[in-house]
């Protein structure tokens, strides 16, 4: 199960990448990974797409390659098996940079999870399964350098290449234990994850202001310095936390510095950040003094009668994941959890509706669900 005699190919020219997406296209169940860039850009991009086979590694440099497209057709494939680990995000990343649509896909650690492991990480799972030891150096390395290094090119091959027997390993566990239709149906939500809407410029919430006791005044200024810091990452292509932290902007706008020498005495800025972004920062508190505080946010919160019936589902499915060994959200996820409280069915079809995307977990728990609503309901009744 080593790599030393299994074939790694570079795919970065379009026929290499037409032949590669022949030999995925014949394939029954395929691993798939990709590294992206987040800590080294202002707007992170995919750099690199991992597949691998039973009979070889392939690495596919997006950068290189212009057109992508060939690659759709094997994920929106219904009879090709994609083989993930932790696919939330890579399914988002891949989707954002090029629409694709994904189809029939397995997640090797939302599998460890519904099988109540704990420790559920890639490297752990090889080292129970098999005895393998991953190297982790490379998780947090600038995927866009060209070229990349032999090591990090062996690195991101190991990311792919056990995921086919890790698979096989949990798939058996899950068919043994009957768990099998629960993960189906989670597999198929996730294959459903959208891409989040991220304004990046956004200032932060009015929780914090609440949390810290800023004023209006403070506000205005924690606002504006969020957004002068976005530009200057954007200017720079560099991720905000590379420009000026959350907690120095936050520092700041509690201090209300006026000159560089009360700047300075904060000692929350290195020379070189002092020196470039003490005019921009003095410049942004100036302006932002003479401005009106930002509009708070209206209050979309739901109401009692919500969140009542929402801390009763949280305490049943809290019991039911302690009885069963698992965690909370894999007897019943979040966001459907506070779609009931909020909907608040109260007959087996309005229910059923409500669950028609977790069939296994409506014919489980169903009953029970209902019962929880009921009590909530009595409670709010005869308080």
């Amino acid at each position: 199960m080593t790599t030393d005699t299994t074939p790694l190919v570079w795919v970065d020219q379009p026929t290499d990448l037409d032949r590669l997406v022949e030999t995925l296209l014949r394939s029954s169940r395929i691993a798939v990974d990709t590294e992206s860039n987040s800590l080294y850009a202002y707007q992170e991009q995919v750099c690199l797409i991992q597949f691998s086979t039973p009979e070889a590694d392939f690495l596919v440099d997006p950068l290189c390659l212009k057109d992508l497209t060939p690659l759709g057709a094997v994920f929106a494939d219904e009879r090709i098996e994609k083989v993930f680990h932790a696919a939330e995000y890579d399914l988002i990343c891949l989707k954002r940079d090029f629409g694709f649509i994904f189809r029939h896909i397995f997640d090797t650690m939302h599998a460890a999870r519904i099988l109540g492991r704990r420790e559920v990480g890639l490297a752990s799972l090889l080292k129970q399964e098999f005895g393998l030891q991953l190297e982790k150096h490379y998780q947090r390395a600038d995927w866009s350098q060209r070229p990349l290094p032999p090591a990090m090119l062996d690195y991101a091959r190991h990311d792919t290449h056990y995921l086919l027997p890790l698979r096989e390993r949990l798939a058996a566990a899950l068919q043994q234990k009957g768990l099998w239709e629960l993960a189906q149906e989670d597999f198929e939500r996730l294959t459903e994850v959208s891409v989040p809407v991220i304004d990046l410029s956004k200032g932060p919430d009015w929780n914090l202001a609440q949390r810290y006791n800023l004023s209006p005044q403070q506000m205005a200024v924690l606002h504006a310095l969020y957004a002068y810091r976005d530009e200057q990452a954007r200017l720079a292509n560099l991720p905000h936390f590379k420009i000026l932290s959350n907690e120095a902007l936050l520092e700041i706008a509690l201090a209300l510095p006026k000159s560089p020498r009360d700047l300075s005495r904060l000692g929350i800025l290195s020379a070189k950040q002092r020196a470039r972004f003490q005019e921009g920062l003095l410049t942004t508190i100036r302006e932002a003094l003479t401005a009106p505080p930002p509009p708070r946010p209206r209050n979309g919160a739901p109401d009692e009668a919500v969140l009542a019936r929402l801390e009763h589902l949280r305490q049943w499915r809290k019991q039911v994941g302690r009885r069963l060994g698992v965690e909370s959200d894999i007897i019943l996820p979040r966001d459907l959890m506070e779609r009931i409280a909020r909907e608040n069915p109260t007959h087996p079809d309005d229910l059923a509706r409500l669950m028609q995307s977790t069939p296994w977990r409506f014919k489980r728990f169903g009953g029970e669900i209902l019962r929880v609503l009921q009590e909530a309901n009595f409670a709010l009744a005869h308080p």
